[in-house]
């Protein structure tokens, strides 16, 4: 049987802090092919280092960017890792096994994501393992048409791998404010979508609950500040995304 050969899909957008990194840990692919959103710093001057497959879309949420994305890739297997990621030296490898003998019926991988907060692998607040399917069969895997936190839907079996790939994440408050405020936005847009209605109870109790969850639940206390941090963090997008929801409700009555 033939080596499969692997495209690598990587969405990017204004995002050189880390790019070279991702690229150096994927190089040895048969394609990378990168999907921007059009950026203006020297990201596609990084990315033009390591291929020349380049694609452009205007990003309307990161589902719809990758569902038109994972059709262009030239190969039928596709890894897709984001521009703040990495894949560890040990998963890098066993990827490149895996291609050589692709059990049948399996149409995707999941693989455990070490997350960084502040530089530091958190293990609690449910950021590790975080085990996620980034290595499928294009033209079986598609996004599922949510707003935010879309998942990969295959019809095939799911096998999971030993490897983990790393996540920084959690490195400049200002920019978690921002992106977590974008998310916030996404989700309350999403639970109009599915019928949620608001209840006061959202932006009161349940930040609290979910703060509580995380800090002692989860053992973020065991991580020091970047445990209180994440927890905070969390409770923060809670209270977000139902005061979006208020808000939404309250300019739809606006207009009637």
């Amino acid at each position: 049987m033939a080596r499969a050969k692997l495209t690598v899909l990587i969405p990017t957008y204004n995002c050189p802090t880390h790019l070279r990194e991702c690229l150096e840990s994927v190089k040895w692919a048969d394609e990378i092919l990168i999907c921007d959103s059009y950026s203006t710093d020297n990201t596609l001057q990084i990315a033009r280092e390591y291929t020349d497959h380049i694609i452009q879309h205007e990003y309307i949420n990161s589902a719809k960017q990758k569902n038109w994305a994972i059709p262009q890739a030239a190969h039928e297997w596709v890894l897709l890792i984001d521009s703040d990621e990495y894949l560890e030296s040990a998963l890098q490898q066993e990827i490149q096994t895996l291609l050589d003998a692709i059990p049948e019926g399996f149409d995707a991988f999941r693989m455990p994501r070490r997350n960084l907060v502040f530089g530091k692998w958190c293990r609690s607040c449910r950021m590790y393992p975080d085990y996620l399917i980034r290595l499928f069969k294009r033209d079986a895997a598609t996004y599922e048409d949510k707003e935010v936190h879309a998942h990969i839907v295959v019809p095939g079996a799911i096998k999971t791998l030993e490897g983990a790939f790393v996540h920084h994440d959690f490195e400049d408050v200002s920019q978690t404010v921002i992106k977590w405020g974008r998310y916030a936005r996404y989700e309350g847009d999403q639970m109009v979508k599915t019928g949620r209605r608001f209840h006061w109870t959202g932006v009161t109790f349940r930040p609290l609950i979910v703060f509580f969850y995380f800090y002692f639940g989860t053992g973020g206390v065991r991580e020091g500040y970047r445990g209180f941090y994440l927890s905070a963090m969390w409770a923060y997008y809670v209270f977000l995304k139902h005061a979006r929801l208020w808000e939404l409700e309250w300019r739809r009555r606006q207009i009637t």
